[in-house]
């Protein structure tokens, strides 16, 4: 079961919302190459509210994914589509539900 998590939150600039929406769906391509990332989600939360959960099993785990290419791609274009740095918030996971594998 994962233990570790990221909820990040990001809220776009106006007029970038679909801008932001594909970011976070080509996002994933590089999530897929992390063996550490058990679970990742991308949701938009409102209008210009969007945020990413993610889990794993391991604080090295996260801590990789945490300096991976997912944050250096937020990084190199958060000031053309977000209002401001997203908040990273690690979490603890209680419980999980995931697919058998």
């Amino acid at each position: 079961m994962p233990a570790y998590g990221f909820l990040v939150e990001f809220e776009a600039l106006p007029g970038r919302e679909a801008a932001v929406a594909d970011f976070l769906v080509e996002a994933k391509t590089l999530v897929d190459a992390e063996p550490g990332t058990l679970t990742w989600f991308a949701f938009r939360r409102g209008e210009r509210s969007f945020a990413i959960f993610d889990a794993f099993e391991t604080e090295d785990d996260r801590e990789t994914h945490l300096q991976g290419e997912v944050r250096t791609a937020i990084v190199a274009r958060g000031a053309e589509l977000f209002e401001m740095p997203p908040t990273i918030t690690p979490v603890d996971v209680l419980a999980a539900k995931l697919p058998r594998t």
